[in-house]
C-alpha cells in the first residue's frame, strides 16, 4: 500500500500552476452554482466524477461518525483509517491498496466536511486539483449553510409563535415543560432538552424534564455547575467540549448513563426582568452549537418563560380559588367576642408572621383547622397552598405516600408517580390535623422530613427539598401519650415550639350567637334564600345548650336550619328535632333563677332521671343515687314528687 499527503500550504495557486482548462472550467462552473438544499450537490458531483474519471464521489460530514452528505456511486466500504488521518492532519490524502484506491480532501467550511473519490484511474499527482476544488465546495458548502440558516430560523420564527398559542392553555407546569422539552430538541437538533426553574428561597434549581433520573426531576443548588453560573450571570454558556471543561459537573452524566459532548444554555426571564430559570440542550446533532443555535433558543425561551409563568399563575389562580371556596363556606374568621377569642386573635396575629411550628389543641369541632387556616392566610404564606391532611383517616403505609408521594410501581396499585401534600404544599403550609393518631413508623419518617426539609417518594431514591410550614393540631392528650411511650418525645417538642388552646364553647357562651348568626348568613346564601332572623325564645335556647358538639355541632345546626327551615324566622321549634332534651340537660337552670331554686329543680331532675334509667325500679334508683330507698322516698317527699312522676309510664 502507498499513501501521500500535501498540506494546503502546497497548493500552488491556480494562477500560478496553469491547471487544465477543464478544471478552470469546473471551477468556474462550480462558483456560479446556488445551491438551497443538499439534493443540488449531486449535479455537482457528477461533474467532480467525470473531471477525475472515478465512478465513486461524495461529500461527507463528520458527527458522532461518518455520515454521507452527498454521493455519486457507491462509497462503500469507507477508507475509514484514511478518513481519520485526512481529518487529524489536516491534509489531502491519497492511498493505493492494489484495487481501491482514494483520495479524500478536507473542505475548509463551518462542519467537518471531507471530499472523498474512489475509483482505479486515480493517481496521487490528483491531489492539487482535488484540493483547489474543495476550496471551490467550501464557497458552495457555506452558500448551503446559509440557505438551510434561513429556512431554520423562518421554520423557527412560525414554530415559537404556534407556540405562544399552544401553549397558553395549558394548566399544569410539569406537562408545560415536558411539552417546551419535546420541541426544543426536534425544532433545535440536539438530543436532549432541560427547563431548570430557580427556587431563590431554597436556593435551588429544579430540572424537568431530566431523562435518565427517577423521578423526571432533578434537584441542584443555584450555584453550582454551568446552569448555576447561567443563573447567577444571566448569560448565555456555551461549551463545545463539556469534559474539558472544569465548570461542568459529571456526577449526573454517571448517574444516567448519558454522555454529554457539548452544550448550550441561556436564561430564562420573567415578565418584570427577573431571572426565573434556564434552558439547557445536551449534544448538537451533527457537531456543535453556532451563533444561530444561540439566538434560536433566546427566541424559544422567551416564548417558554412567558408559557411557564402564566402557567404558574394559572395553577396559583385554581389553588386560590379552591382555597376561597373553603373560606366561604366553613370561614378562616375566628368569631367571637369572648376574652378568650379575642386572646385567640391576637397570638394568631403575632404566630402568623413567622414560621415557628404550631401546635394546636382543642376539643373535636373547636375550630383547629380555621386556626390553622387563620395562621397561614394572615401570614407570607398566604398566596401559596394550604393543604390539610387527617392522619386518623390514613393507616401507616397511605399516609406515607400521602405525605411525600409515591413513584409509579412503587407497590401494587401504583400505577403513575403521585405527588405527596409535602410537594403540593411548596412554599405554603401543610395542616396535619389528629396528628396523635400518626402510627410510629409515620412519627419517625415525619421528625426526620422537619428536621432536614426534604422528603424521598416512595419507591424513590431521589432527595426533594421542600419549603413548608407544618401546623399540627389533636384533640388527644399528648403529654400523657408522650409519657406512655405512645408518642416520641422528641416529635412533640419539634412540633409543640409553640402551643395554641382552643377553648370549647361551653366555656364561652358569649360567643354562641355571633357564631349562630355567622353561620346562619353563609348558609343562607347557600340556600339561596332571605336571612332568617333568629327568635328571642330560640336564642335564649341555644345559649342554654350545652354544645358537646362545640363550634361545628353549632355550624351543623344552622346549616340545617337554614334549608329546612319553614318560616323566615328561627323558631325554638325549628330548633326542637335538633337540639335533643336529652342532651341538653337542665336547660332552664340559668333562666333567671336563684342558687336555691336552681338546686330543687337541679335534684328534682336529677331524681327522675335516675328512676327513668332503671325504668321505673325504686330500689336500683336508690342504689344508683347512693340512697337507702327509705331516704329517697323522703327526699322525694321534702321536693314534692310523687312516685308517679318519676316512673316510666
Amino acid at each position: 500500500m502507498s499513501a501521500r499527503w500535501m498540506r494546503w500550504s502546497e497548493v500552488p495557486w491556480l494562477e500560478r500552476s496553469a491547471p487544465r482548462a477543464s478544471l478552470l472550467r469546473l471551477c468556474d462552473q462550480l462558483g456560479r452554482l446556488n445551491p438551497r438544499s443538499a439534493g443540488d450537490l449531486a449535479s455537482v458531483l457528477a461533474d467532480i466524477s467525470a473531471e477525475f474519471g472515478v465512478p465513486d464521489c461524495g461529500i461527507l460530514v463528520r458527527q458522532e461518525s461518518w455520515q454521507v452528505l452527498a454521493q455519486r456511486g457507491s462509497l462503500e466500504p469507507l477508507p475509514r483509517a484514511l478518513l481519520a488521518d485526512v481529518q487529524d492532519r489536516d491534509a489531502a490524502g491519497y492511498i493505493d491498496e492494489g484495487e481501491g484506491r482514494c483520495l479524500a480532501v478536507p473542505i475548509p467550511s463551518q462542519g467537518r466536511h471531507l471530499l472523498l473519490l474512489m475509483g482505479k484511474r486515480l493517481q496521487p499527482d490528483q491531489l492539487p486539483d482535488a484540493l483547489a476544488i474543495a476550496r471551490v465546495l467550501s464557497v458552495i458548502l457555506n452558500q448551503l449553510e446559509l440557505a438551510q440558516t434561513a429556512e431554520r430560523h423562518i421554520t423557527r420564527l412560525k414554530s415559537t409563535l404556534e407556540l405562544a398559542r399552544t401553549f397558553a392553555g395549558e394548566s399544569e407546569t410539569q406537562n408545560l415543560l415536558n411539552k417546551l422539552a419535546e420541541e426544543a430538541v426536534r425544532l433545535l437538533g440536539c438530543e436532549r432538552a432541560s427547563i431548570f426553574l430557580w427556587d431563590r428561597d431554597q436556593r435551588q434549581l429544579i430540572a424537568c424534564p431530566a431523562l435518565g433520573v427517577e423521578g423526571g426531576r432533578l434537584w441542584i443548588p443555584d450555584n453550582k455547575g454551568i446552569v448555576g453560573e447561567v443563573v447567577q450571570s444571566q448569560r448565555v454558556v456555551q461549551v463545545d467540549d463539556a469534559y474539558a471543561d472544569t465548570r461542568f459537573d459529571q456526577s449526573v452524566d454517571r448517574k444516567t448513563g448519558f454522555k454529554t459532548r457539548n452544550l448550550l444554555c441561556v436564561p430564562l426571564f420573567g415578565p418584570q426582568g427577573e431571572c426565573i430559570g434556564a434552558f439547557e440542550l445536551l449534544n448538537k446533532t451533527g457537531g456543535g452549537f453556532y451563533s444561530e443555535d444561540v439566538e434560536a433558543l433566546e427566541e424559544f425561551g422567551i416564548q417558554a418563560a412567558a408559557a411557564v409563568t402564566n402557567t404558574r399563575q394559572l395553577e396559583e389562580l385554581v389553588r386560590s380559588n379552591e382555597q376561597l371556596s373553603e373560606q366561604v363556606v366553613g370561614g378562616v374568621n375566628i368569631v367571637g367576642e369572648s376574652p378568650a377569642i379575642q386572646a385567640l386573635r391576637g397570638t394568631i396575629e403575632r404566630l402568623a408572621a413567622t414560621d415557628l411550628p404550631v401546635l394546636i389543641l382543642g376539643e373535636s369541632g373547636t375550630g383547629k383547622e380555621v386556626a390553622a387556616q387563620s395562621l397561614h392566610f394572615l401570614g407570607p404564606r398566604s398566596k401559596k397552598p394550604f393543604v390539610a391532611v387527617n392522619c386518623a383517616a390514613l393507616t401507616e403505609t397511605l399516609l406515607e405516600s400521602e405525605l411525600f408521594g409515591h413513584e409509579k410501581g412503587a407497590f401494587t396499585d401504583a400505577h403513575s408517580t403521585h405527588v405527596g401534600k409535602f410537594e403540593l404544599a411548596e412554599g405554603g403550609t401543610l395542616f396535619l390535623d389528629e396528628i396523635g393518631d400518626m402510627s410510629p413508623g409515620g412519627q419517625a419518617k415525619l421528625l426526620r422530613v422537619l428536621e432536614q426539609k426534604v422528603i424521598t417518594r416512595v419507591g424513590g431514591t431521589q432527595p426533594i427539598p421542600v419549603n413548608v410550614r407544618v401546623v399540627a393540631a389533636t384533640n388527644a392528650q399528648l403529654t400523657e401519650m408522650v409519657r406512655e411511650k405512645r408518642f416520641r418525645q422528641d416529635l412533640y417538642y419539634r412540633l409543640s415550639v409553640v402551643t395554641v388552646d382552643l377553648p370549647p364553647l361551653r366555656d364561652r357562651p358569649e360567643d354562641v350567637l355571633p357564631l349562630a348568626e355567622f353561620f346562619l348568613s353563609t348558609f343562607c346564601k347557600q340556600a339561596r334564600r332571605k336571612l332568617l332572623t333568629i327568635s328571642a325564645e330560640a336564642r335564649r335556647r341555644l345559649q342554654r345548650h350545652g354544645w358537646p358538639g362545640n363550634v361545628r355541632e353549632l355550624r351543623n345546626l344552622m346549616e340545617r336550619v337554614a334549608f329546612l327551615a319553614a318560616g323566615e324566622q328561627v323558631d325554638v321549634d325549628d330548633l326542637a328535632f335538633i337540639l335533643s332534651p336529652e342532651k341538653d340537660v337542665f336547660d332552664d337552670l340559668s333562666d333567671g333563677i336563684g342558687l336555691m331554686e336552681a338546686t330543687t329543680r337541679f335534684q328534682m331532675e336529677y331524681i327522675k332521671r335516675a328512676v327513668k334509667r332503671v325504668q321505673g325500679n325504686m330500689s336500683e334508683a336508690a342504689a344508683l343515687l347512693g340512697l337507702h330507698r327509705s331516704n329517697l322516698y323522703r327526699k322525694m317527699g321534702q321536693l314534692g314528687l310523687e312516685v308517679t312522676d318519676v316512673k316510666t309510664p
